[in-house]
């Protein structure tokens, strides 16, 4: 019988926060969306010299939304997952840290940035571009060694069935870089562009990965407290139409704006996720809110991709289902994923979250509620519903980092990496 020789340097860092990715990137994360959104409270109501004639404010804080606040959460959570898909170590320590760094020194630039703050640095770019050129060097580093890394490990066992998240990754990389170009050559729609095709790929990660890890989380969830094992249901065919429809609507959205197209589009992938919901609904779910927060998320979408279809032919804003879909796919799905992922990898127990949790959640849907429906029947008092929603977001970021950053912190209980 041949044994099994076990490693003589078990992996170890030089603190708990960076032994895996989903401990630093979370944390900062959850740090950096209460930052960035007082700040975007400042930079939209004018109390920031931010330079609006070399970036669109709005676009400011689109794009840090994503390639900033969404992107640290997917290198988080890929970087745990590719471990636990292909049985290769990632990044950890140092080398983590390497890669985290880039990520803070991106954000760093874009908030001083927003505030307004160049350091003098021109770097030959008319109107006080200079941080943003800086910002566009550590961008393309974090998001090109994360995806080096995740190819690296997909290779070398030969997983090719995740390729497709690579070709996310790199499209990600390819929309970070027309941000970066718009703003360097002073085209406005080539940024905007950046802006929504990265938008527009986090969702179809959200999609992509909900799609796998939400069942299993409701079945595993469930299936403790039962004395038989919960199945939900899942389709083949419904993980084409989603994908079909969701790439229609996307190329739609962004290349050929035709109301009869988007309705379609948008409407396909709302009811054919409509029906995946269904398959996955059971009635437990409501006494656990780590399940329950991740079935609102993508319920979310779908009002969302609702509100899409029905845009053209009612003529509320469009921004309205852009934040709807943005609110649910990144705000409410990521701080689920994080909730949960947090706790099953530094060894406590998922059936027993802090009690913190369903005030977390309940914040983000108050937030999607504010942002989103209550526009549609008064917008004169648009600016307090803005507000509002902005109060919630913050109010949620803050009961997680007082919940979970600790836990982040420190050693898992078990005395085990990770």
């Amino acid at each position: 019988m041949q044994s099994i020789k076990l490693p003589s340097h078990p992996p170890k860092s030089v603190h708990p926060i960076l032994n895996l990715s989903f401990r630093i990137f979370f944390s900062a994360a959850a740090i950096f969306a209460i930052i960035t959104m007082l700040l975007w409270a400042l930079v939209s109501t004018g109390h920031t010299a931010i330079d609006a004639q070399t970036l669109n404010p709005l676009y400011w804080h689109g794009h840090e939304m994503i390639y900033g606040y969404a992107l640290a959460v997917v290198a988080g959570f890929l970087l745990t997952a590719v471990k636990t898909w292909t049985g290769v170590m990632m990044p950890h320590g140092y080398k983590l840290l390497a890669i985290f760094s880039c990520w803070a020194l991106a954000r760093l630039s874009w908030l001083a940035f927003g505030l307004g703050i160049d350091f003098g640095l021109n770097l030959g770019a008319e109107h006080g571009a200079g941080l943003l050129y800086v910002a566009a060097g550590f961008d393309m580093l974090f998001i090109g060694s994360m995806a080096l890394v995740i190819f690296r490990a997909v290779m070398q066992v030969k997983q090719y069935k995740q390729m497709g998240i690579l070709a996310k990754l790199l499209l990600l990389t390819l929309g970070n870089g027309l941000c970066y170009w718009g703003i360097i050559s002073a085209d406005m729609a080539t940024t905007k562009l950046g802006i929504y095709l990265g938008f527009y790929l986090i969702i179809g990660l959200v999609l992509t990965i909900g799609r796998r890890v939400v069942p299993f989380f409701i079945e595993r969830g469930l299936s403790i407290d039962s004395t038989e094992t919960i199945k939900v249901r899942n389709s083949k065919v419904q993980d084409i139409a989603s994908l079909l429809f969701f790439l229609a609507f996307f190329i739609g959205d962004l290349f050929y704006p035709n109301k009869y197209l988007l309705t379609i589009t948008a409407l396909g992938v709302a009811v054919v996720n409509i029906v995946r919901l269904v398959g996955w609904y059971h009635r437990d779910i409501w006494q656990k809110p780590l399940l329950w927060s991740l079935f609102s998320a993508f319920l979310g979408m779908c009002l969302s991709f609702l509100l899409y279809a029905l845009q053209p032919w009612f003529g509320f804003n469009h921004s309205i289902a852009v934040h709807g879909l943005a609110i649910a796919g990144v705000g409410m799905m990521t701080v689920s994923m994080m909730a949960r992922v947090s706790l099953g990898h530094t060894g406590r127990s998922i059936h027993k979250p802090p009690n913190s949790v369903k005030f977390m959640f309940g914040l983000m849907i108050l937030a999607f509620v504010s942002r989103v429906l209550l526009p549609l029947v008064d917008m004169s008092h648009y600016g307090l519903w803005i507000m509002l929603a902005q109060g919630a977001w913050i109010g949620c970021f803050v009961l997680f980092c007082f919940s979970y950053l600790p836990l982040l912190a420190r050693p898992r209980p078990d005395g085990l990496f990770g």
